[in-house]
């Protein structure tokens, strides 16, 4: 959600969608649809509905960016002054129209897939909506429904391919564990991500009065919640290989970049400096690339190799 330094990219169209994390945010839908299609049929996706999954969940992700930059142009000029509309080489109108027509696209692929999809997309929209335009300014708590938006993405992701069945009436689970801890994962690290980004930019929030929890209680204390929030989130991955019985491919994956995470997050406690901070933020998306990529690698050698996930279980 926070804004990030360091892409290359000189088109502010590209740049606005954060590619510098956009392993992060194409890996989550991606390996959302396999692992509900695994679970679900206990085989690959349909090509087709695989592609719209990931551009309608790539395109949910990054449209809360653009809105984001929209309304965080005050806070941008101190923090980040080279952002598109920050630096005035993209217009605010251009900006929302821009995060409209995301929103417009992500919305199709939903309605497409599952309007249950639709549904979790809608509510997930509007919760990082309130956080832009009105949670930021107004509440130290402002990172909650930024990790509860983002924690709904795989679930909506999962409902295209593992439907619940709750708009048609149907007596079946909403979602099976290793679903659900896929959101609770994503939910929790979020949090982790975006505190850590404010961090780094707590400086133009203390000065245009945005009480973000770095700027009530501090970057130290911030970076103790950091923390806390990268453990929880790599001890959920366990749990979503464990739930869904996957192979050594991921729990390798999971627990080496997941202990690099959590030794990372602890030398942001020893140093809770506000450029440690979007250091951090940046190696987050570097954590969940690998761990997403691992998990995809690992259930298709689990679908296409009976022997593979016996060597586990």
């Amino acid at each position: 959600m926070v804004s990030t330094t360091g892409s290359k990219s000189r088109n502010p169209y590209l740049e606005l969608l954060r590619p510098e994390i956009a392993d992060m945010d194409l890996a989550l839908p991606a390996a959302s649809a396999l692992l509900a299609s695994y679970i679900y049929a206990g085989g690959l996706p349909s090509v087709l509905p695989f592609i719209i999954a990931i551009i309608g969940g790539y395109a949910a992700i990054t449209s809360s960016y653009v809105f984001n930059d929209c309304c965080d142009i005050d806070i941008d000029k101190i923090n980040l002054p080279e952002r598109p509309i920050a630096s005035s080489t993209f217009t605010q109108e251009q900006g929302l129209k821009y995060a409209f027509v995301l929103v417009v696209i992500a919305s199709i692929a939903a309605l497409y897939l599952n309007p249950e999809s639709f549904v979790v997309l809608v509510i997930a929209v509007s919760t990082i909506s309130i956080y832009s335009k009105f949670a930021k300014r107004s509440t130290y708590l402002s990172f909650v429904p930024v990790g509860i938006a983002y924690g709904l993405v795989p679930i909506g992701i999962w409902l295209a391919f593992d439907p619940a069945g709750i708009l048609k009436g149907a007596d079946t689970s909403i979602l099976p564990l290793s679903g659900i801890f896929l959101g609770i994962m994503m939910c929790v690290t979020d949090w982790g991500f975006t505190l850590s980004g404010v961090s780094r930019d707590v400086e133009g929030d203390r000065a245009k009065g945005a009480p973000t929890f770095p700027v009530i209680f501090g970057v130290p204390a911030t970076s103790k919640l950091v923390t806390v929030c990268w453990i929880i989130g790599v001890i959920s991955s366990l749990i979503i290989g464990w739930t869904a019985q996957l192979g050594p491919i991921f729990f390798t994956g999971a627990i080496l970049a997941g202990i690099w995470m959590i030794i990372q997050s602890l030398d942001f406690i020893k140093n809770p400096l506000p450029e440690r901070g979007g250091m951090l933020f940046l190696q987050g998306s570097r954590y969940r690339g690998v761990m997403f990529g691992c998990l995809i690698i690992d259930v298709i050698l689990s679908i296409v190799s009976e022997g593979y996930v016996n060597i586990l279980w």
